[in-house]
């Protein structure tokens, strides 16, 4: 009888073992690190990984060094196999369609994992972009090197309707559209105008249209001095800089409407692993962001008050 129990606990415990080995198979972390590169400035450092990703195949986007994020940089990139995926799916899928690679001057290097970024954004429609990341994996995996993953883990399936937890946005919350021009190239205009004017204390780091779809993403640099992305970045503990390659933020057009992602859920996408202490010592960045944006897409302050 009691190797009969014995027997049975046993059976239970490799099951219970089974289920955690089978849920971590099937989770995803945000950001894997590359081969670390030889001491430089940071702009030798960018260089360097702009260099790689060209020699991939990969077309470049824009650089941004984050105002108040010492040392550290990011380079932005796109491929054209992930475009044309991002054009047959369409919608907020275009926030995939802009990837990341962080840096530093001391030789640190990470990028964005495909298979999480673009699960998040693909969301259901997933299995159309899966071979697509795939691909860019091992392409990214050649061209900087193949570390460790990190910045916490995320189920495949809690990925696709992504929120932090309840009472926080989604991806799709109505929070997240910004303005709604009625016109493609009009919002296109408006952000394009906004972004060169630095309003709401924003610059643009990169752009990417696909026309033909009425898509365009950009990416925001954050400057305001006392709310941009320098102090929220950094009040996240030494988390926050690690995960540079979550830098830039973004607008984007879908048709004649203009979006932004909810901080409450961009924040935490780029961050899965902050604990609910630190998330509260940044609880006035999401609306600072979103005000930010509203300017970016020239929202008049009384319709700004009355939201």
């Amino acid at each position: 009888m009691i190797a009969l129990r014995l027997f049975r606990l046993l059976l239970s415990l490799a099951a219970v073992a089974s289920v955690g080995l089978s849920a971590a198979a099937h989770a995803a972390s945000p950001y894997q690190r590359g081969l670390p590169l030889p001491p430089a400035s940071l702009d030798e450092q960018m260089g360097r990984v702009e260099k790689k990703l060209e020699a991939a195949g990969f077309r470049l986007l824009g650089r941004h060094q984050p105002k108040g994020v010492a040392d550290r940089g990011v380079v932005v990139y796109t491929d054209a196999a992930l475009l044309e995926a991002v054009r047959k799916v369409g919608g907020h899928a275009v926030l995939a369609a802009a990837q990341r690679v962080g840096v530093s001057a001391s030789g640190e290097v990470s990028y964005t994992l495909p298979n999480y970024w673009l699960r998040a954004y693909f969301r259901d429609q997933f299995a159309q972009a899966a071979p697509v990341a795939r691909a860019m994996q091992t392409r990214l995996e050649q061209a900087l090197g193949r570390g460790e993953t990190f910045g916490g883990d995320v189920s495949d399936q809690a990925l696709a309707d992504y929120r932090y937890m309840a009472g926080m946005e989604k991806l799709d919350s109505i929070r997240a559209e910004v303005a709604d021009t009625g016109d493609f190239d009009a919002a296109v205009r408006t952000v394009r105008a906004q972004l060169a004017a630095h309003a709401g204390d924003t610059a643009g780091v990169y752009e990417l249209v696909l026309a033909d779809r009425k898509l365009a993403v950009w990416g925001v640099a954050l400057n305001h001095p006392r709310e941009g992305e320098g102090v929220w970045v950094n009040k996240l503990g030494p988390v926050g800089p690690a995960h540079v390659a979550a830098l830039p933020y973004e607008v984007y057009v879908i048709g004649g409407k203009i979006y932004s992602p909810p901080a409450r859920y961009r924040i935490a996408l780029a961050w899965p692993a902050l604990d609910l202490g630190q998330f509260m010592s940044i609880r006035y960045t999401p609306d600072a962001i979103a005000a930010a944006m509203r300017r970016v897409a020239n929202v008049p302050d009384l319709v700004q008050l009355a939201n």
